[in-house]
């Protein structure tokens, strides 16, 4: 499995398009391989507050219900509503299926870039 390199991921399988500035919040092919079928994907409202590491939604599949985590702290400036009606969209393209648009603020130090996530991956599983 190849994880893209113009992202950064956490530990908790998101994966976020920038650092600084506006950017895309979603779940490393990874984390969806394990959820298995996803069958609902519950999301923020635009403009809720998080903070890094908060709980922003879940992803809903046959096996579980997983909270997913904000990378870095700020506001939701977008959801992507196509997710509501079609979860099973995450599944096919989770790095073009993004789960929320937030304008970055905070520290971005303890992400990972791709080779770091796979080295992850890789002791941890």
């Amino acid at each position: 499995m190849s994880f893209p390199t113009e992202l950064k991921y956490t530990k908790d399988h998101e994966w976020i398009s920038a650092t600084s500035g506006t950017a895309r919040v979603g779940v490393s092919a990874y984390a969806v391989e394990q959820l298995g079928d996803i069958v609902h994907v519950e999301l923020p409202r635009e403009g809720q507050q998080f903070r890094k590491g908060d709980a922003f939604g879940t992803i809903e599949s046959t096996k579980t219900v997983s909270d997913v985590y904000v990378p870095v702290g700020g506001r939701v400036v977008k959801v992507n509503e196509i997710l509501a009606s079609h979860p099973e969209k995450l599944q096919e393209a989770p790095y073009t299926q993004w789960l929320i648009e937030i304008a970055v603020e905070g520290d971005a130090s303890e992400l990972l870039d791709a080779s770091g996530y796979e080295a992850f991956l890789a002791e941890d599983h």
